[in-house]
């Protein structure tokens, strides 16, 4: 009998910097579907949290020194730290020489931003931002059917991320370490979106306030942005909604789309429907893992050391918008 050696696959080999909920509940199971990707390593300012999370997936190193653990076995780290941690560790993990996937916001200000991709750029890294959405499979047919105007010229757009966080002692509620609330934390990925489908934003005006909850940061913001194109974008999120119609709305001179059960929806199958001048109404189910599409993409990238479909200069744009918005 022939026996042929096996073909190697080489792996993305993974550290994960930050062992929060969103690490435990969503990344690691999330990277345990990556076929192409391993995690090596794990760190927390905390050893304990970092050893108890190594445990739990298998991973065989854990560090509560982030010098040690960019010394280890990993090539790429993703940065799902507390924001105002963002700007050190993926400064340290570039001259490392290490490809990063960072949680949004990339920062606390563009300032930080600027020099996180200045940092990545010199040490001939890939920097990618972790906006889900623009992964989904309907929000990509979106946009496919923008771009070649299949609902004509746009008109415009409206992002709706509304839920009920009421204040605790996450870090999202202490300013120094989120930088910011609703906008920040929501807010982020409904601008990421606007700009995804609608293009640069030449201008945005709006409000960012309290409205139920007395906390140190903000549980509503609003914006209208105006589009390079011409068009008009529109967003709300909040903290303080125990029940709401999170949706996408996208108006062009010939027709609409609709997106449901995608923004702040797991569970359900999203839906899509198209409204189009002179045909019938047509709607589409579809369920998409954001995340898992995401890594898939970003692994893609790294691997071969391209830009990843989400770029640093992505997040700094973002940061930038929300100042703007904050200042108004």
């Amino acid at each position: 009998m022939l026996h042929l050696p096996k073909r190697r696959t080489k792996k993305l080999r993974w550290g994960v910097a930050g062992c929060g909920k969103f690490t435990e509940n969503n990344f690691l199971p999330a990277m345990n579907l990556v076929r192409k990707s391993v995690v090596n390593s794990v760190f927390s300012n905390d050893f304990s949290r970092a050893k108890a999370i190594a445990d739990k997936f298998g991973i065989k190193d854990s560090f509560s020194d982030y010098e040690e653990f960019l010394k280890s076995d990993i090539d790429a780290v993703y940065v799902g730290s507390a924001n105002v941690n963002h700007y050190s560790q993926v400064i340290k993990a570039a001259a490392a020489g290490k490809h990063i996937l960072c949680d949004k916001p990339m920062s606390l200000t563009s300032a930080e931003a600027e020099e996180m991709v200045k940092a990545c750029k010199d040490n001939n890294v890939q920097l990618a931002i972790n906006y889900t959405y623009r992964f989904h499979p309907l929000i990509r047919k979106a946009r496919e059917l923008l771009e070649s105007e299949f609902i004509g010229k746009l008109v415009s757009i409206n992002l709706n991320f509304n839920i009920d966080f009421p204040p605790g002692t996450n870090f999202r509620f202490v300013k120094e370490e989120s930088g910011g609330g609703a906008l920040r934390d929501l807010g982020t990925h409904m601008i990421d979106l606007l700009r995804f489908f609608g293009g640069e934003i030449t201008d945005i005006n709006g409000v960012v306030d309290n409205i139920i909850y007395s906390a140190p940061v903000d549980d509503f913001a609003a914006a209208l942005v105006k589009f390079s194109s011409g068009a008009y974008g529109y967003f709300n999120v909040s903290f303080n909604t125990k029940k709401a119609f999170n949706r996408i709305e996208i108006m062009g001179h010939r027709g609409s789309i609709g997106i449901e059960n995608l923004i702040g929806s797991r569970l359900l199958p999203a839906k899509m429907t198209i409204l189009r001048e002179g045909e019938a109404n047509k709607a589409f189910n579809k369920r998409g893992n954001k995340l898992l599409l995401l890594l898939k993409s970003v692994q893609k990238s790294f691997l071969k050391n391209e830009q990843p479909l989400v770029t640093g200069e992505d997040g700094l744009m973002n940061m930038k918008l929300m100042e703007m918005l904050e200042r108004k």
